[in-house]
C-alpha cells in the first residue's frame, strides 16, 4: 500500500519519516558512515559504535549491513519519487511541471546529498531483489517526467526531438548536484533549484521564469504562457551552426548579433 504523505514539491520530505526511532538512528549512522568511508569499507561495528550500540544490538533491527543499505536506497528513492509526483501534480501545464520537477529534484539532491550519493553510487552492492525494486522506482520517475515532455511537445510549448534522451539529461543534471554540493558553500538548495528550473526550461526550448512572467502579462498580448516564442526556438536550433545566440539588440548593433 502506498503511504499518503504530504510532500512539499520544493523541498520534499525526510526520507526516514515514519521509521521507528532505533532503526532511524542506525539508518542515519549508516548513511554517514557509507558517505564518509564507502559501503564496502564500513563495518557493522562502525555503524553501531556511532549510536552507542554493540554490533549484536544492530542485528536486532537489521539482519545485515546490506539490509541497511537496501533500506537507505529504497527509502531514498521513494522520497524522491514522491517529490516528483508532488511537483507534477501541483503545477498547471507541462512547462510549469517540468520546472517544478527540476527545481525540486535539484534542491532535494542538495539538501539530502549524503543519501543521494549512497543511492546513486552503491547500486551494484544491492541484492538482486532490492535492486529490482529500486530500478522500478527509477523507471517510474523517468516515465512521469517524460510524460510532461511529450505533453509539452504535443501542446507546442516545447521543442524536443527525443523526449527520452532529454528526460534523462534533465534528471542526470539534477541528480549530479549531490556529487558536488557543499553545505558550507554559498549556494543554497533553493537557489540551486531555481537555477536548474531555468536550465531545464531552456533545454526544451521554453522560456525561463522571468520571461514567462513577461509572457503572462496581459499588456504583452501573449496567449501562450510559458512557451518560448517560435523565433527564439528557431534561434536555439540554429545555435550550433551560427556559433552564438541572436542578440535582441542586433538590429541596432550588428557587431553584437553573434557571440563566440
Amino acid at each position: 500500500m502506498t503511504r499518503q504523505v504530504a510532500v512539499d514539491p520544493l523541498v520534499g520530505r525526510d526520507p526516514w519519516e515514519g521509521v521507528p526511532a532505533a532503526s532511524r538512528r542506525l539508518i542515519e549512522a549508516a548513511t554517514d558512515a557509507f558517505a564518509e568511508r564507502g559501503y564496502h569499507a564500513t563495518t557493522t561495528r562502525d555503524i553501531a559504535t556511532r549510536v552507542g550500540m554493540s554490533p549484536a544490538a544492530l542485528y536486532v533491527h537489521f539482519p545485515s549491513k546490506v539490509a541497511l543499505l537496501a533500506q537507505i536506497s529504497r527509502l531514498g528513492h521513494e522520497a524522491a519519487a514522491e517529490l516528483i509526483d508532488a511537483a507534477i501534480d501541483g503545477a498547471p501545464d507541462p512547462v510549469s511541471r517540468l520546472r517544478a520537477v527540476a527545481r525540486g529534484f535539484a534542491a532535494w539532491h542538495a539538501e539530502h546529498h549524503r543519501v543521494a550519493r549512497i543511492v546513486q553510487n552503491e547500486l551494484a552492492a544491492l541484492p538482486e531483489d532490492d535492486l529490482h525494486e529500486v530500478m522500478r522506482l527509477r523507471q517510474g520517475i523517468e516515465r512521469r517526467v517524460e510524460e510532461q515532455l511529450r505533453e509539452g511537445v504535443a501542446a507546442g510549448v516545447m521543442a524536443v526531438d527525443d523526449t527520452r534522451a532529454v528526460t534523462r539529461a534533465v534528471l542526470s543534471l539534477t541528480v549530479d548536484v549531490a556529487r558536488w554540493y557543499d553545505p558550507e558553500g554559498h549556494d543554497t538548495p533553493a537557489a540551486i533549484g531555481a537555477l536548474y528550473a531555468d536550465l531545464a526550461a531552456r533545454m526544451v526550448g521554453a522560456a525561463p521564469e522571468h520571461d514567462r512572467a513577461d509572457l503572462a502579462d496581459p499588456a504583452e498580448g501573449t496567449a501562450m504562457v510559458g512557451a518560448a516564442p517560435e523565433r527564439d526556438r528557431a534561434d536555439l536550433a540554429d545555435l550550433a551552426e551560427t556559433g552564438g545566440a541572436e542578440d535582441a539588440g542586433s538590429a541596432d548593433h550588428p557587431e553584437s548579433a553573434h557571440r563566440a
